[in-house]
């Protein structure tokens, strides 16, 4: 992603001036140790009122942390302030601007409240409390996203994260400046948020689910975003595309200008697992309860779901063989992958019903020699989050895979998530991939996925990182929530399952073809983003963008950005095709409805249905 033409600023608001920099940074160590617990910490036992169901087998009290390596920082309210800020701000001094760095942290905060604390999250960096709801961790602070290191340009801010926690923000106001890749879960903001820095930068995002925001959200340059299950003071601001669902507090509908696109309740949906501490000191993981036609968070009333002793798990470590992953994963272990790049020399198997992977630190998988990285077998209730998946060197016909081809089974009492799933192709390093997800398994849940093939960093070019396409969707009722797809070189979705649901497409077209004849689908101009097969007899679509940047040739045609079959049971709401800086031609939004975008018109264009 990178800067288009600045939007139109919203006017100014109340408590949304610039924060000023940080002070100097303690003279650290880069890459900090575990901190261990000092005192019992106040607060530390589980929210009272939760209906959570624990299992007993395996269950212990926990009379010290447990060793989660050497990148994750457990911190209690009891130790000083200022030496958990300053183990803060050394992290944050080592991830700044370390966009494809091999650095990974998870930052964990043990129940209690933390006076005058600053956490300002840099790349790879996970910060999440350690209670059962968010409000037993309180940090009087900030927990917060700038964009001072491209001088208030928040496109590039990826890959972090932060969840479970509640803040009670200095000033009234945390900044969450953040683009795809950095999502907010399960977060109670007593303030105001802006997703943007200011005046002086855009921003490209991005996704917020299980939040309380006590205050106003304001989008300001965001050019799209996803609030869902959520419950808002209210909303302020509306570039392209600003969807919805499930959100107490919502604007009304309205498309375009604003565009607020607005669904009620999510139809069916299960919230990330998260590691929490209970009552005796044990650390557990939460699996939530699967809901429908949900709207709100899930946890003012209680946590609902199941707890998972960390006995249960697998805790892998950087330099864990996949051999020893694939043995605790077919011996009934859950898997915890704590922060680090994992380079693999055979794909991870889950194969067994229930099981929870959980990765904390955006920990990274590579595969080597052309594997798939992650193979998911076609059962109930597989629960998969929170990874990056680094394409390798050699191809990969498939990064990850969600069923075996001609799964048939159904899962809807009990799917198959995928959630802050991010996958990329190049930019750290030369890597190819043909497909990055393939789902063939019926009523899987994608929450958050992130699909891009690099248009920067390192290994980047036409024939350099190649993929054909981000996601492929077989399995019928599929259901996506905040699908990010960017860059691949042919149909970036291709959708052949009947039932599929996506609640906010984002999109960018390739920017380097280096013409026409390289970037033609026979006899059409150009490859669509999202595709619905000819076969396909139901599907349905809120909130979907694609925006082109023709860079090598702004001569450069695509016909459409979707193409789907005509017929009753396929209808799309509140589409958008844009041409950054007139850089390029999608001539129509969708089939062949909808106006042109190039240099030749406003480069925006709307529709709020099809048919």
């Amino acid at each position: 992603m990178n800067a288009p033409a600045l939007p139109p600023a919203p006017p100014p608001t109340s408590g949304f001036s610039r924060r000023a920099a940080l002070g100097a940074l303690a003279a650290l160590a880069a890459t900090p140790v575990l901190a261990g617990r000092a005192t019992a910490a106040p607060g530390s036992t589980a929210s009272t009122g939760t209906t959570a169901t624990t299992r007993t087998t395996g269950t212990s009290a926990a009379a010290a942390d447990p060793d989660l390596g050497p990148n994750v920082l457990i911190f209690d309210p009891a130790m000083p302030i200022a030496d958990i800020q300053a183990k803060v701000s050394s992290v944050f001094s080592t991830q700044e601007s370390n966009q494809f760095g091999t650095e990974r942290f998870a930052l964990l905060f043990k129940p209690g409240t933390y006076d005058g604390l600053d956490v300002n999250v840099g790349f790879y960096t996970h910060v999440a409390g350690l209670g059962l709801s968010p409000d037993d961790v309180d940090i009087h602070g900030l927990v917060h996203v700038e964009a001072d290191w491209m001088q208030g340009n928040a496109t590039q801010n990826f890959w972090r994260s932060a969840e479970n926690l509640s803040v009670t923000p200095t000033g009234g106001s945390n900044r969450w400046a953040v683009s795809q890749a950095a999502p907010l879960r399960r977060v109670h903001i007593r303030g105001e948020v802006p997703l943007w820095n200011g005046y002086d930068g855009w921003s490209s995002g991005g996704f917020m689910a299980d939040c309380k925001v006590d205050g106003r959200v304001v989008s300001g340059s965001q050019q799209q975003w996803l609030t869902r299950s959520s419950t808002l003071g209210s909303w302020d601001g509306s570039v392209w595309n600003m969807v919805f669902v499930g959100v107490d507090g919502a604007p009304p509908q309205n498309f375009p200008n604003p565009s607020h696109t607005v669904v009620d309740r999510a139809p069916v949906v299960r919230e990330k697992p998260f590691l929490y501490v209970d009552g005796s000191g044990a650390y557990q993981v939460f699996v939530p309860a699967l809901r429908t036609a949900a709207s709100g968070v899930t946890w003012s009333g209680g946590a609902q779901g199941e707890s998972i002793p960390l006995s249960d798990f697998h805790v892998a470590k950087p330099g864990d063989s996949t051999a020893t992953i694939n043995a605790a994963l077919a011996q009934g272990k859950h898997l915890l992958v704590t922060p680090g790049v994992y380079q693999l020399d055979a794909t991870v198997e889950v194969t067994r019903a229930g099981t929870v992977v959980l990765g904390l630190g955006i920990a990274t998988l590579v595969p080597g020699g052309g594997i798939t990285a992650l193979s998911v077998a076609d059962v109930d209730g597989v629960k998969i989050s929170g990874l990056l998946i680094d394409a390798g060197a050699a191809n990969s016909a498939v990064l990850v895979r969600v069923g075996p081809q001609g799964a048939s089974a159904g899962h809807a009492a009990d799917p198959t998530l995928l959630q802050d799933v991010f996958v990329r192709i190049g930019g750290a390093q030369a890597g190819r991939a043909t497909v990055s997800v393939e789902i063939n398994s019926s009523d899987v849940i994608g929450d958050n996925l992130w699909l891009w093939r690099a248009d920067h960093g390192s290994g980047v070019g036409w024939d350099v990182n190649t993929s054909d396409t981000g996601l492929v969707v077989n399995g019928a009722n599929v259901t996506m929530y905040g699908l990010f797809v960017e860059h691949h070189q042919k149909a970036e979705v291709v959708w052949n399952g009947n039932g599929g649901r996506t609640y906010f497409f984002q999109n960018e077209m390739p920017y380097d073809p280096p013409n026409q004849a390289a970037w033609t689908d026979g006899s059409r101009n150009g490859y669509p983003a999202y595709r619905v097969a000819d076969a396909v007899t139901s599907h349905e679509a809120w909130g979907v963008g694609s925006y082109c940047l023709f860079l090598n040739d702004p001569t450069v045609v695509a016909e459409n950005a979707f193409q789907v079959p005509d017929r009753a049971g396929v209808a799309f709401h509140d589409l958008v095709t844009v041409s950054l800086g007139g850089d390029g031609t999608i001539s129509h939004v969708i089939n062949t409805a909808g106006d042109p975008v190039n240099s030749a018109n406003t480069g925006i264009s709307y529709l709020v249905s099809y048919p």
